[in-house]
């Protein structure tokens, strides 16, 4: 769930082992003083600082202040609700959903490719 679908049309992350904020900011098209805060409210993300405070975020850093965007942006999510969500909290009603869409996306893809196969 790390590389979301609708991230696509943000940058590639390149293969470098460090990225300043600037970077980050770049890469996952959020401010710097957004990421400041993000830092604040989801304690997984942390990333390394050096002298002078510098800060300086890993691929999984990237990976995850791009899912925590999709989730806010583009799911609708609450901050709160982005938090619980990402430790993993989901409530039985999440669940049955996502079962729902699963299934639902399944029949839709066996129809496809019944579809395919019968021309």
């Amino acid at each position: 769930m790390l590389e979301l679908s609708n991230n696509n049309e943000l940058p590639i992350i390149p293969g470098k082992r460090y990225f300043t904020i600037g970077e980050v900011s770049d890469l996952c098209a959020v401010k710097s003083h957004v990421l400041r805060y993000w830092e604040q409210e989801f304690p997984n993300l942390k990333p390394m600082k050096r002298r002078g405070n510098r800060r300086y975020y890993q691929r999984q850093d990237v990976l995850l202040i791009r899912q925590i965007r999709d989730l806010l942006y583009m799911q609708g999510y609450t901050i709160s609700g982005a938090r619980h969500k990402l430790d993993g909290e989901v409530s039985e009603e999440d669940n049955s959903q996502a079962g729902q869409l699963t299934r639902q996306l399944i029949k839709e893809l066996e129809d496809i490719l019944e579809v395919i196969n019968h021309p």
